[in-house]
C-alpha cells in the first residue's frame, strides 16, 4: 500500500465522519414518513433522501478536498481518474428505509490509488456508527474492536449475504457443506454483520451480489480489526468485486478452499 501520513488520514476520516453526520441529519428528517419510492434502470429503489443524503455527503469532503473524485450511488463518477477516489453509498439498504427497519447505513470510503485507505459506516437509525483509517486500527462507538481467535469451521458462527448468484452455480452445494460444518449460521446481511465480524461477535461472512460502493468502507474496517477481506475467489477487493468472503485470520484459509479448488 501506497503510505500516506498519519495526521493527514485522520483528518481525512474526521471529514468522512462529519460527512456521514450531514447525512444522518437528511436521513432522519425522512426516515418512516412515507415517502415516494422509485425504481432505478436495475430495477433498484431510490428515494429523494438517498439523492439529498449523497448530495450532503459530497458538500462536506467537496468544501475540503475539492480536486479529489467522487464515484457515488446516485449521482456517478466525478474525476474518476484522480489519484483519490470517496466511494459514497448515501443509504447502503435502500429496501429496509423505504420498509421502515433500521437495517441500513451510510457508507463512505477513500481509496487511493485502488487502495482503500479508510471508511466509515454509519448506522444511525440502528445506532452503531464504526469507523478506520489505514494503520490506525478500528473503532466501534468510539472503543477499539478486533476480530476473533476462531480457527476452525466447527467452532464458528458465520453469516451469509445476498445469495442469489451463489444458487444458480456449483457454489451452492459448496455453501452447503460449509453450512453443515459450522456451529452456528446467521443472516444478519448489509452493513451488520460486517460490524459484528470486525468486533469479533462472529467469525466470517461470505456475500454475493455486491458492488464496491456497498462494502468498501467495511473493508478498510474488517481489515483494521485485524480480519482478512476479499472476494469469494480471494481476489483483491477492487472498485469491479461482487463478492465477499471476509474472516478472521485464522479461519479465512479454511473459508476459501470451501469456495476456491
Amino acid at each position: 500500500m501506497t503510505l500516506l501520513d498519519p495526521g493527514w488520514l485522520d483528518d481525512a476520516l474526521a471529514t468522512a465522519r462529519a460527512a456521514a453526520d450531514a447525512a444522518e441529519s437528511v436521513v432522519a428528517r425522512y426516515y418512516r414518513r412515507g415517502i415516494a419510492v422509485e425504481a432505478k434502470a436495475d430495477a433498484s429503489p431510490v428515494t429523494i433522501a438517498d439523492r439529498e443524503a449523497e448530495t450532503e455527503i459530497k458538500r462536506v469532503l467537496k468544501a475540503r478536498y475539492p480536486d479529489h473524485g467522487y464515484y457515488g450511488e446516485e449521482h456517478g463518477i466525478e474525476r474518476g481518474d484522480a489519484d483519490f477516489l470517496w466511494l459514497i453509498d448515501p443509504i447502503d439498504g435502500t429496501k429496509s428505509f423505504v420498509r421502515g427497519y433500521p437495517f441500513f447505513s451510510t457508507q463512505i470510503a477513500l481509496m487511493h490509488r485502488s487502495q482503500i485507505v479508510l471508511g466509515v459506516s454509519s448506522a444511525g437509525q440502528f445506532g452503531e456508527t464504526a469507523w478506520a483509517r489505514a494503520g490506525g486500527g478500528a473503532f466501534l462507538g468510539g472503543e477499539r474492536i478486533a476480530v476473533s481467535m476462531v480457527d476452525r469451521v466447527e467452532d464458528a458462527a458465520l453469516s451469509f449475504g445476498n445469495l442469489k448468484t451463489l444458487s444458480a452455480d456449483q457454489r451452492w452445494l459448496r455453501m452447503a457443506a460449509l453450512v453443515r460444518r459450522a456451529n452456528r449460521t446467521r443472516g444478519y446481511g448489509d452493513f451488520y454483520h460486517y460490524h459484528l465480524l470486525a468486533r469479533g461477535a462472529i467469525d466470517g461472512v461470505v456475500e454475493s451480489d455486491v458492488n464496491i460502493l456497498d462494502i468498501a468502507a467495511l473493508v478498510c474496517i474488517v481489515r483494521e480489526a485485524g480480519g482478512v477481506f476479499t472476494d469469494l475467489e480471494g481476489r483483491e477487493v477492487g472498485l469491479d468485486t461482487t463478492s465477499v468472503l471476509a474472516a478472521a485470520p485464522g479461519l479465512y484459509d479454511a473459508l476459501k478452499a470451501s469456495f476456491v479448488d
